[in-house]
């Protein structure tokens, strides 16, 4: 089946997680992604077998995933023979994507100002730490860019410490605005014929990661840069409650109607002929003491019984699950949002995250784990850039490939 991007050649000089996953995104949806590594090494991403110094499992989850779809070209960019070759693929590509230092790509003649040169329709995609301009020259990290943007200080308990969201999501994100910004470069390219120059940094990811409550925040309302606690929310019907067996966000507007069918819903009438609670205004004066009763009701059922009992009557809420529920929920299974493919490392199926966008016509599909490193070199040399099997093998003796 065809693939939206098929016909699409992206050189991807990326390492980590923030630029490899912006290539990934591509190589979902059928562009072919040639992911340049270091001969010796590769990618530092090959590296990662633990989080914060604990095992993740026996295969590396890390690399294969975020470069999966992809092939693997080792090239020696110190080598003029080496800067050659990417000076040969990049007449052949549409885009070429880097999370590289300025500093680096400059020694190796790889700037946008050299490769356009080259290819004056090429898509030059950067992923940066803080964007193209401004004064800040130092390393971002998903943790210290989540601090520096103000996010981490609205996270957790107020007078307790800031709280960093975890799971590389600016990362994640900031690979997806790539991966957003490619397309919309193509998309130009296509009635200009002309490339151009675009980043998608670490920073600006985070502002939108935090976009309705930065929003808010800009239109006057300074709360919402504030930690905010559990037991004094702004609305006590959207809020966090502790079931007998787990916890459940209910998330309801505070107004008389909801007020109505959340209590008809307890066995406990007195909460419903409290004076305190009668009326939206007198439930955030009473916040507190709304919340504590709310906890009184709601610990005594499980969270399925809640559920059960809430969804007929509209009810809106969730179950706060773990991991393990969402690896055994058939939602994310039917979706393919998890998808069962085959690892060679460990030689079995695996469980990964597939895809977050669903087309009808053409869709993604995960075929392969990432390559290993090299495995493409020789194929892309001789079959894309037309050299011949004597040349490939002097390259190697000189070091310039793998």
């Amino acid at each position: 089946m065809a693939k939206a991007l098929d016909g699409i050649r992206v050189i991807d000089l990326t390492v980590w997680f923030q630029g490899p996953v912006a290539g990934q995104h591509l190589a979902d949806f059928g562009a072919e992604v040639i992911h340049v590594e270091r001969p010796h090494g590769g990618d530092f991403g090959r590296g990662v077998r633990t989080i914060k110094a604990l095992p993740v499992g026996d295969w590396n989850q890390y690399f294969l995933v975020i470069n999966r779809n992809k092939k693997s070209m080792a090239i020696n960019l110190k080598q003029p023979s080496g800067q050659e070759i990417l000076h040969k693929l990049v007449a052949e590509s549409d885009v070429f994507l880097s999370n590289l230092s300025a500093d680096n790509l400059a020694s190796w003649h790889l700037t946008y100002d050299e490769l356009k040169v080259i290819n004056p329709g090429l898509v030059y995609a950067m992923s940066t730490g803080y964007g193209p301009h401004g004064t800040i020259d130092k390393p971002s990290f998903d943790m210290t860019v989540q601090a520096l943007t103000g996010l981490m200080s609205r996270i957790g308990e107020p007078g307790q410490p800031p709280i960093y969201l975890g799971m590389g999501s600016g990362d994640a994100i900031g690979g997806l605005m790539a991966a957003y910004g490619i397309l919309l470069a193509l998309h130009n390219r296509r009635r200009t014929g002309k490339g151009q120059y675009i980043d998608a940094s670490l920073y600006g990811a985070q502002l939108f990661l935090a976009a309705p409550t930065l929003s808010g925040y800009l239109a006057g309302e300074e709360r919402f840069a504030r930690q905010q606690s559990r037991k004094s929310p702004d609305n006590p019907l959207s809020n966090v409650y502790e079931t007998s067996d787990g916890w459940i966000f209910l998330c309801m507007p505070n107004d008389d109607a909801s007020w109505r069918t959340l209590c008809g819903s307890f066995d406990d009438e007195d909460i419903a002929a409290d004076a305190r609670f009668d009326t939206a205004g007198k439930r955030g004066e009473n916040v507190e003491a709304l919340v504590e009763a709310l906890d009184g009701i709601i610990e005594q059922r499980t969270t399925d019984e809640w559920m059960e009992r809430w969804r007929p009557l509209g009810i809106v809420a969730s179950p706060i699950n773990n991991l393990r529920d969402l690896e055994g929920d058939p939602q994310a299974w039917e979706n393919e949002y998890l998808v069962e493919t085959y690892c060679e490392e460990v030689q079995r199926n695996v469980n990964v995250r597939g895809l977050p966008v669903t087309l009808s016509k053409t869709p993604g599909v995960v075929e392969t784990l990432g390559p290993e490193l090299g495995q493409h070199t020789e194929q892309i040399l001789v079959d894309t850039l037309g050299y011949t099997w004597e040349q490939v093998g002097e390259l190697k003796e000189e070091g310039a490939i793998l």
